[in-house]
């Protein structure tokens, strides 16, 4: 998006080898690209991060429902879309990424306008402190 630098840095410890965490780091990347892109109003766009789930949240026009099952496809790009720049690339990269670490790429749309995308991951078990308990 012209203007807007979306960097994205998970720190502490996650849990994740350092390529997953990129990886991650981009498909939010994108997820907020693709909301700047699509919001008409000076709204925010909102991310929210919970536990092992993402969501961000555009005040533009929705997904249409026909467009809703495909929007994770590769150089899918709705009617909406066709006018704006890109290549379809950038949600269809948040699916396997989410995937890959167990989880799935989710997208919906808000009941007070605009769109829900995102993705949850399954839980990453905490990294061991080397410590055994003593029987």
């Amino acid at each position: 998006m012209a203007g807007v630098d979306v960097a994205v840095e998970p720190v502490g410890q996650t849990g994740l080898a350092a390529d997953e965490a990129r990886a991650l780091a981009g498909a939010l990347s994108n997820l907020v690209d693709n909301a700047l892109k699509f919001s008409d109003s000076p709204a925010p766009v909102e991310v929210s991060i919970r536990a092992w789930r993402i969501e961000v949240r555009d005040h533009g026009p929705g997904i249409s429902p026909e467009d809703l099952p495909r929007i994770f496809d590769r150089f899918y790009r709705s009617a909406a879309a066709r006018s704006k720049t890109g290549s379809g690339l950038g949600l269809a990269i948040v699916s396997p990424v989410a995937q890959t670490q167990g989880g799935r790429a989710f997208a919906a749309n808000h009941p007070n306008g605009g769109a829900v995308i995102g993705f949850e991951l399954a839980p990453v078990p905490a990294p061991s402190t080397g410590s055994h308990a003593a029987y």
